[in-house]
């Protein structure tokens, strides 16, 4: 018997105000960063921000903040950028300031504002370690001697190595302040009008349809040798000469390439070649007039620094397509933190339903407190929707063919509409003829009506099940049958032999991907065992019991649904 799993209450929040982020993240990122607007990182930030802080009006937890922003930031894996460590550590450590700000002042206005700016100014502190870690503490002299010379030239006394930062110090602060204003708006407004539970007409979103990506072949060889690569690249370029690292770097870069698609794509990125020149010319320019070195010195150093660049982009960006590798996800499934993983599982679910939530940029910035608490105000909603869906149990009847699943159908409806419990679905009586199969009926639980439903035909019009043709009335009731309509007064509703017909989208796979997804049934279905995991997954289906009738009778069964249900 194979059983649950459960969703602390407090992780299905965080998971749909994460999600509610991730999709911000991933129509509007994709719009600001096509369009190629300023400071387009912290547009996305207050946006994160906003959704965060008016959230926090409705659901008052501590830990939803962090815990949304590590949503956002494992959701960023499915982004196509090969960048996505960055970002996945900026989200993250956003929420999180804004977390230790409402635990140190409490929740209310000035811890808001307070953990508004702290996390929006985080953009521009790890911009900053950005540049040191990709061009090593030379970037730090180079942007000293500059200002020096620009002082020099300005004639002035006052140092301004400090002076650019502070400004956009101070221009991150302001942006985070009116992020905070407008989150408590917003948080303030659905307090006063709480929504009705509308469908928000947004059709921007076109899920991607192209599915026909080549299997990459993963290894977690490749992941831990790419490990020794980078930390051999680094090694390289501090301890041997130019000649050794630029050929050895080259060799490794071209060994990426050839294995990674990722990595030829962040080669053909112009800013990438863009900054290359910059940073080389400035450096030989510094080393040359400033610290009075040779031009060629200056030349080698900046070439060096940009080399140390190339391996961190391509480096972490070739770590992030094998840490795509499912052995490692599963592996990590396995672990002790069972709450993320399943939290994010129902995130992935929702991602679509929310991105088609999130509408175009020009119309967020017409209206933003407006459009935001549309979208906030239907979160109530969905938590409900979502702890319904995890309400429903799945019950699987598993066992090989000819072992008697239909038989105990039967006697598990029996035993059921002897205790009053309302039951509805369909089951397939098997019909003997000089003790040879010649077919099977179809039996609408809900009304007793039995009507022929697979027989062995020469009709070649007929779809077929192996040796059997389906008979048109028959399918009929069955789909009739299965409808959710017509169950929506029933506790359970049962599904006997669900299987290759199904698996391939014909048969019931309709019926059962609606009752799965929008009623409030408890299912019951009779699957042959060597197909039980292909339905699982078809359906990913959770909190299901799988029962072997080899080990258990109807009244084993029917005792551990009825206790369940209950």
């Amino acid at each position: 018997m194979n059983k649950k799993y459960t969703i602390n209450e407090k992780w299905i929040k965080a998971s749909i105000a994460g999600t509610i982020w991730a999709a911000s993240e991933i129509v509007l990122g994709s719009f600001l960063h096509n369009l190629k607007i300023p400071f387009s990182s912290n547009v996305l930030t207050a946006i994160g921000i906003i959704i965060l802080i008016s959230t926090s009006y409705i659901w008052t937890e501590k830990g939803l903040f962090w815990r949304s922003g590590l949503i956002c930031a494992l959701m960023k894996t499915i982004s196509p950028s090969a960048i996505i460590f960055g970002p996945m550590i900026a989200i993250f450590s956003q929420a999180a300031l804004l977390e230790i700000s409402v635990r140190i002042f409490r929740k209310n206005i000035f811890s808001f504002i307070v953990g508004a700016m702290l996390a929006m100014s985080w953009n521009l502190f790890q911009k900053i370690i950005n540049f040191i870690i990709f061009y090593g503490t030379n970037i730090v002299a180079i942007y000293a001697d500059l200002l020096k010379y620009a002082q020099k030239q300005l004639n002035t006394n006052i140092d301004l190595f400090w002076s650019p930062i502070l400004v956009l110090f101070s221009i991150y602060c302001l942006l985070g302040l009116i992020s905070a204003i407008i989150g408590i708006k917003v948080g303030r407004k659905i307090l006063k009008q709480p929504s009705e539970n509308k469908s928000i007409n947004y059709n921007n979103y076109k899920p991607n349809q192209n599915n026909n990506k080549l299997p990459f072949n993963y290894s977690v060889i490749w992941l831990f040798a790419n490990l020794i690569l980078i930390i051999s690249s680094f090694i390289l370029l501090n301890f041997t000469s130019w000649i050794t690292w630029s050929i050895s770097i080259a060799l490794i870069v071209l060994t990426w390439i050839l294995r990674y698609k990722r990595a030829l794509h962040q080669l053909s990125k112009p800013k990438l070649w863009i900054y290359f020149v910059i940073i080389t010319m400035i450096t030989a320019f510094v080393f040359n007039k400033i610290q009075s070195n040779n031009f060629v010195n200056g030349l080698l150093i900046g070439i060096q620094m940009n080399f140390r660049a190339i391996i961190i982009i391509l480096g972490f960006s070739v770590l992030g397509t094998e840490l795509y590798n499912p052995k490692i996800r599963d592996y990590f499934l396995k672990t002790s933190f069972k709450q993320l993983p399943l939290a994010l599982e129902l995130s992935f679910e929702s991602l679509p339903l929310m991105i088609a939530y999130i509408p175009e940029f020009k119309v967020i910035i017409k209206n933003p407190v407006s459009i935001i608490y549309q979208i906030i105000s239907q979160i109530e909603f969905r938590l409900n929707e979502i702890k319904n869906n995890l309400s429903k149990k799945i019950f699987i009847i598993s066992g090989s063919i000819g072992q008697g699943k239909t038989t105990q159908i039967q006697k598990i409806v029996e035993s059921l509409k002897s205790q009053n419990i309302t039951v509805g679905g369909i089951f397939s009586p098997r019909i003997m003829e000089n003790e040879t199969t010649i077919g099977y009926d179809i039996v609408d639980i809900m009304t007793d009506n039995r009507v022929k439903f697979l027989r062995k035909t020469t009709n070649e019009n007929q779809t077929k099940i192996g040796n059997y043709s389906i008979l048109p009335d028959g399918f009929q009731i069955g789909i009739n049958a299965l409808t959710t309509s017509k169950n929506r007064n029933n506790k359970i509703v049962i599904i006997d032999e669900v299987g290759k017909l199904e698996l391939e989208n014909k048969g019931w796979a309709k019926n059962i991907t609606n009752l799965i997804n929008t009623s409030n049934n408890n299912l019951i279905l009779s699957v042959r065992d060597s197909l039980t995991q292909l339905v699982i997954q078809k359906w990913n289906l959770k909190d299901y019991t799988i029962f072997n009738i080899s080990e258990s009778n109807s009244l084993k069964i029917c005792n551990s649904i009825t206790e369940q249900i209950n």
